[in-house]
């Protein structure tokens, strides 16, 4: 009786998650078109996730390549950089065990600060979320017009990098844990007059009211107004439920007629994917707060230090 041998399964490929440094637009198009058709060639499916502008000249470049792709500006989808994860994972999980290949480019020139230190963060969390997974997601930065430390970061937060056409390991690579802690910088003080609440468990309803109440005098429509008080009565809810039972608020306005919102507690971010992650039926209420803080909000500020957790919480007026 002959026996044919039945070869093993293949090993999942590991997770790939390089950065691409660029320097005009011809080398961007080039170094993506080629990630992109060598994912079409071997049938994975692909997702397109940067500003509107690049995504422009991609569907130019590729042609009728464009076709099969899934396509989003980052601009929307990442202008809270904690809505990118969620976004990446839901892509990826669509067709499980199919390898996905995502571009997405977080950082652009004209980000502020508190978006680039977030999305640093995003870009350093990239890297446990999809630890063990065969994916590859590669992120472009701009050599010649994003800041050196912007640059430098990219460099600790990617384990390889793509640089003059040569793929190789980054020397600075650095553990997710390390890179968020570093991203854990002091925030800056209001320069405008502000609304100072302190409450503890069962004065969450008087928080609600006092926001309520506050944002009807801001410079946004009204469901805006209704997603900052949701937000904001969320993480009031997660400090009396996670944060020592009792928080403090301050409300403000910037002058670019936005409202921002700062809860402050004694918690501890025990999981830093928390609220990155759509949290799932089976998963209770964990994370499910912070996940929908990160979903109402335009941009969610974390530090998470030894004192104590703080949220900054911006909805623009624009």
């Amino acid at each position: 009786m002959m026996v044919t041998p039945v070869p093993a399964p293949a090993e999942p490929a590991d997770f790939i998650h390089p950065a691409l440094f660029y320097r005009d637009l011809e080398e961007y198009t080039v170094g993506i078109g080629d990630f992109v058709r060598a994912a079409l060639e071997a049938q994975e499916p692909v997702l397109l996730a940067v500003p509107g502008p690049h995504l422009d000249a991609l569907r130019q470049s590729l042609g009728s390549d464009a076709d099969g792709i899934d396509c989003v500006d980052m601009r929307e989808l990442g202008r809270n950089p904690g809505r990118i994860l969620s976004a990446l994972q839901g892509f990826a999980d669509r067709e499980p065990g199919r390898p996905a290949r995502i571009v997405g480019e977080p950082i652009w020139a004209g980000r502020s600060q508190g978006e680039i230190l977030e999305a640093t963060r995003h870009e350093a969390l990239i890297n446990t979320a999809f630890a063990g997974r065969p994916a590859t997601i590669l992120c472009p930065y701009d050599l010649s017009a994003l800041p050196a430390n912007v640059v430098a970061d990219a460099r600790r937060t990617h384990p390889t990098v793509i640089e003059d056409g040569l793929d190789g390991v980054s020397p600075l690579y650095t553990d997710a844990a390390v890179v968020c802690s570093d991203c854990d910088l002091p925030l800056p003080q209001p320069a405008r007059d502000l609304l100072l609440v302190e409450y503890a468990g069962g004065e969450l309803a008087q928080v609600r009211e006092h926001t309520e109440n506050w944002v009807r005098g801001a410079a946004l429509d009204a469901a805006r107004r209704g997603d900052f008080v949701l937000a904001v009565s969320e993480a009031a809810a997660n400090s009396v439920a996670h944060g020592g039972g009792k928080g403090t608020l301050r409300l403000w306005r910037t002058a670019e007629g936005g409202v921002v919102a700062e809860v402050q507690d004694s918690g501890r971010l025990s999981n830093a994917l928390a609220g990155r992650r759509r949290p799932s039926l089976a998963s209770g209420n964990g994370g499910r707060g912070l996940w929908m803080i990160h979903q109402l909000c335009d941009l969610v500020e974390i530090r998470a230090l030894e004192t104590g957790l703080t949220l900054r919480l911006h909805v623009s007026g624009t």
